[in-house]
């Protein structure tokens, strides 16, 4: 397991102590040691020979409002696990709870009755929309599906919509190659929208944007967010993004958490050498400091090295990080999964992390 995760057993698991007549909400979405795995065949008769382990023992909460943010290298398993939390993906093992109850993972349709709260807004706007459908008919689908408007109040609905990403109401009868790559975003926002979801996973929404157009979409979604408490599980890759939306950050390697802080602790002393060195190749316009870039060689995924998969890569490890796989334990504010992690340079007034 990965993460301590609060116990739901007892008789009213949501009651804080002290004053069991106030019931706190569970959160919307609880996994504890998910695991997605895909098989590798091989051979004359296709037999699995391996699996690639995307997901491998993953434990985290998102409550009511809140922007937790995944990061990683290219490959660490970001999407995939923001698709077995939805069941686009089916994992493999674990526990999952959406709105505090527990999903049967084997089974797409366990994530039915959650379609409407847990949306989706995925990383290529140029094929994530339907080319031979109207605006009218994208956007009004889902939500005819999910009996939230008839076809007497679907244009009513969408006109809504599109006026709440900031497109005019008239563009709804366009179909998507007449839109720029910004305003196809904005189309697949509004999908999730329309079924007043409680939680949205942002694969990489910006990825495929022009640098302008990017900080448009993040201001929205974020305006978004305080108009409509909306939860966002933001997937990216730009750490200077992240460090100015997100509340919680979790830094993925190789399918596991080896980092999982809030925003800011984790941008003031990372705690875990890998995470201290994506934020060394942050970009800058400081010319004494020019960015590291993280070197050595990245292990298969599908045959994982003994030990701490980062050992490879991290030039503090020692015998025991190549003998012993950490977990993930709770540091001062940080969880952290390293057996020799960086010290906490707030506390030791430092100007930044070093070893402890």
């Amino acid at each position: 397991m990965d993460t301590a995760l609060p116990q739901l057993a007892g008789p009213d698991p949501h009651s804080p102590p002290g004053n069991p007549s106030v019931t706190v909400a569970p959160p919307l979405i609880q996994a504890e040691n998910l695991k997605t795995f895909f098989p590798v065949t091989g051979g004359v008769f296709r037999k699995t020979v391996g699996h690639v382990k995307a997901v491998n023992g993953v434990s985290l909460e998102i409550g009511a409002g809140e922007v937790v943010s995944v990061v990683g290298e290219s490959g660490c398993g970001k999407s995939t696990l923001g698709y077995s939390l939805l069941g686009l993906t089916l994992p493999t093992a674990g526990i999952l709870r959406l709105n505090g109850q527990a999903l049967d993972i084997t089974r797409t349709s366990s994530w039915t009755p959650y379609r409407k709260d847990f949306q989706i807004v995925f990383q290529d706007p140029y094929t994530s929309l339907n080319p031979r459908h109207t605006v009218l008919e994208i956007l009004s689908g889902p939500m005819r599906a999910h009996g939230l408007v008839d076809a007497r109040h679907a244009r009513d609905a969408v006109a809504a919509l599109l006026a709440k990403v900031g497109l005019p109401p008239d563009y709804m009868h366009r179909f998507p190659h007449a839109f720029s790559g910004g305003q196809r975003q904005r189309l697949g926002i509004a999908r999730a929208l329309g079924l007043k979801p409680k939680l949205i996973v942002c694969d990489e929404v910006v990825a495929a944007l022009d640098v302008s157009v990017q900080a448009q979409i993040v201001q929205l979604l974020m305006e978004l967010r305080a108009e409509l408490g909306l939860s966002l599980l933001f997937i990216s890759h730009d750490l200077s993004l992240v460090k100015s939306i997100s509340d919680k950050v979790l830094v993925m390697y190789l399918g596991k958490i080896v980092e999982a802080a809030e925003a800011q602790a984790l941008f003031v002393a990372p705690r875990h050498p890998y995470s201290a060195a994506l934020l060394e190749s942050i970009p800058t316009l400081d010319r004494a400091r020019k960015p590291k870039l993280l070197g050595g060689e990245i292990p298969s995924p599908v045959d994982l090295p003994p030990g701490c998969a980062f050992a490879g890569r991290c030039p503090s490890a020692q015998i025991r990080c190549r003998e012993e796989t950490p977990v993930l334990r709770s540091l001062n504010v940080t969880q952290a999964a390293c057996h020799y992690p960086l010290a906490d340079a707030a506390e030791l007034n430092l100007s930044g992390p070093t070893r402890v």
